[in-house]
């Protein structure tokens, strides 16, 4: 089975974009990916030593990411962290990347969910929950899917572990809004994209809940509206998540 890697774009919503030069475009890559990583903002000694530039160049061009919205500085003497506008920008550049250099998926990740999914070929319900289990296990994130008025989802406890929401109570919250609304939602918004991505503020439901929603929508003889995804916060790893949830929507196309 071969799967497309391309990901269709969401719109900017309400962002304006503003042009960057190559060099800060790499510096928000840095970030974003840093900040995924370590959960930490991200300061210019770091990135001085990645570019091999001066950590007073660095500072600069972060100075200016800062002014045109794409990250921000959470506490004065602290680094960087990308904003909602970064990482729709961010992941603009992933669907603008040439196919052979978009991040592949680990063949063991593959594997370990065509296997799981492919065993329940005769059994619709064990299939769609193999897949979500799957997703909840390589992304640590809550998994989910719809078919028709039928809703699973798993991994409740991994997203409410991650840092942005044990430490903020407010964000718990918001992401437990859009969970109660989410079925609703779905029936409603019905995304029509192979793949949709709602980062923080995108989201109709939780705008405030710094939490990013990436969603398939998959062909199945259930229900014309079925989807499969990932709800985490807005720090996460999105080219692998994106190509994780979209691969994992072609193999219920084909199982079901």
């Amino acid at each position: 089975m071969k799967i497309s890697t391309q990901v269709e774009r969401v719109p900017d919503f309400c962002y304006n974009s503003a042009i960057m030069t190559p060099r800060q475009e790499q510096i928000l890559k840095a970030v974003v990916e840093q900040y995924a990583e370590v959960a930490s903002p991200v300061g210019s000694s770091l990135l001085a030593k990645v570019f091999n530039v001066s950590s007073a160049t660095i500072r600069a061009e972060m100075a200016e990411l800062e002014r045109l919205g794409y990250i921000h500085q959470p506490h004065t003497s602290a680094g960087r962290v990308p904003t909602d506008k970064g990482y729709r920008q961010y992941v603009n550049m992933l669907n603008e990347m040439p196919s052979a250099d978009v991040p592949r998926l680990s063949e063991r990740n593959v594997k370990a969910i065509d296997a799981r999914v492919a065993t329940y070929t005769d059994r619709t319900d064990r299939a769609i929950r193999s897949a979500v289990d799957s997703l909840v296990e390589i992304t640590h994130n809550l998994g989910l899917a719809t078919i028709g008025d039928q809703l699973y989802m798993s991994g409740i406890g991994n997203l409410f572990s991650q840092p942005e929401f044990v430490a903020n109570p407010h964000y718990a919250q918001q992401v437990a809004t859009l969970l109660d609304n989410l079925e609703p939602w779905l029936r409603e918004a019905a995304p029509n994209e192979p793949l949709n991505v709602f980062i923080g503020s995108e989201n109709p439901i939780g705008k405030s809940s710094q939490a990013s929603l990436i969603i398939s929508r998959f062909r199945s003889p259930y229900s014309d509206r079925s989807y499969i995804g990932v709800l985490g916060p807005t720090r996460q790893d999105y080219a692998k998540v994106m190509h994780l949830v979209r691969h994992t929507g072609a193999m219920l196309e084909e199982v079901l």
